[in-house]
């Protein structure tokens, strides 16, 4: 075999899609044709998911069929309840928990053997999963924080209901606008490494929950979705040391440090997502008189972009730099930002199997052998 290596698929085009658009150097994201800009203003998360879905925005009509639907499929049954119980007492991470739970839902799907090349079907199963994903991961930190888990309710949207049974309050109007949009900006971001990794199961047409499963897995890995968990961590940690925020940052840099929500593959100048999220998080400050978060993010954006020379190197905030302020603010724990991200890009997963199942390839790439074509065999008694 012959032929360039493209470490990471770096610039390779594998499949088509209708579902998003990243314009790295205008800094656009768009969903089938509208701006995340309009969606985050105008949109919920329910229509962001139809629109994903279903290839069009919803009536009035089908929006409400759709989210009664939806809310009609959160419970979870009790032999998934039991295991989370299980992991939290095993001290086991969120996304781990997760994965384990995803791929249990399985077991209680009422058409089991519903052929994986049906869109139709694989429709519905995404839809349960989508649904069931924050019941799954309410109940395991109510767990963790040895409380009884909250029952969803089928009246509050898919952000308020995840906020209602994550801690027992019906939250108020800013902090479910707050999640239902950053749900928004996660929903889809082109073949990124989880959504890819979904695919890939997809084409061998395993099931939507296998896909799904795959999907978690990825996302649960350092280099793709936790860097919003580093970004606060790194936030509490200067505030912390009670050092001004840049000179922590050129000490850490001195260091050898990095610093962690600077830089995309795909984006050359700031992370459209970012610049809504900077917003959100200086809102959540204003109104809540805890304005340090954002202070210190925005501070350090400054001088990273100004004085430290990112820009002339092409690193610009990404969407992590602020997700983890307005998680933070909403009062949710720091390792179940990832989860969370999970619960919103699940959206993009199953548009994307359902995009592959229509007209499915399994993807089958190939490597370039680099090893020995010739070795002599020594036999084993001689070895």
């Amino acid at each position: 075999m012959s032929g360039e290596v493209q470490k990471g698929l770096e610039g390779v085009v594998v499949a088509e899609s209708e579902l998003s658009y990243i314009d790295g150097d205008e800094g656009r994201l768009i969903y089938r044709g509208h701006d995340i800009e309009t969606l985050t203003a105008e949109a919920t998360y329910e229509e962001v998911l139809y629109l994903l879905w279903h290839g069009s925005l919803p009536t009035r009509e089908e929006l409400a069929s759709f989210s009664e639907t939806m809310a009609a499929e959160r419970d979870i049954d009790d032999h998934v309840r039991s295991a989370l119980a299980d992991l939290a007492a095993a001290d086991e991470s969120p996304m781990a928990a997760l994965r384990t739970a995803v791929s249990m839902l399985s077991a209680s799907d009422p058409e089991p053997d519903a052929d994986p090349a049906d869109a139709e079907s694989t429709l519905r199963k995404g839809r349960r999963i989508t649904a069931k994903i924050p019941t799954i991961l309410a109940t395991y930190q109510r767990f963790r924080d040895g409380k009884e888990p909250v029952e969803p309710r089928d009246d509050l949207s898919h952000a308020g209901n995840f906020l209602y049974m994550l801690t027992g309050a019906e939250p108020d109007d800013v902090a479910e606008e707050t999640l239902d949009m950053a749900l928004i900006l996660h929903a889809d971001h082109g073949l990124n490494a989880s959504t890819f990794a979904s695919m890939v199961v997809a084409s061998t047409l395993a099931d939507t929950y296998a896909s799904v499963t795959a999907g978690v897995g990825a996302l649960s890995g350092a280099l793709h979705g936790g860097a919003n968990q580093d970004v606060m961590e790194t936030l509490i940690e200067v505030e912390e040391s009670s050092k001004d925020p840049i000179k922590w940052v050129k000490d850490a840099i001195d260091g050898g440090r990095k610093i962690p929500g600077f830089g995309h593959r795909v984006y050359n100048v700031k992370d459209p997502r970012a610049v809504i999220l900077e917003a959100k998080s200086r809102e959540l400050g204003d109104a809540s008189g805890e304005k340090k978060w954002y202070d210190h993010a925005n501070r350090i954006e400054e001088y990273l972009t100004n004085d430290a020379g990112f820009d002339e190197k092409g690193l610009a905030p990404n969407v992590d730099f602020y997700s983890g302020t307005v998680y933070y603010q909403l009062g949710i724990p720091v390792d179940m930002f990832t989860p969370i991200f999970a619960m919103s890009r699940v959206g993009g997963w199953v548009a994307h199997v359902l995009e592959q199942v229509e007209d499915n390839r399994i993807f089958r790439p190939r490597a370039k052998y680099t090893g020995e074509k010739e070795a002599e065999w020594t036999p084993l008694e001689e070895r």
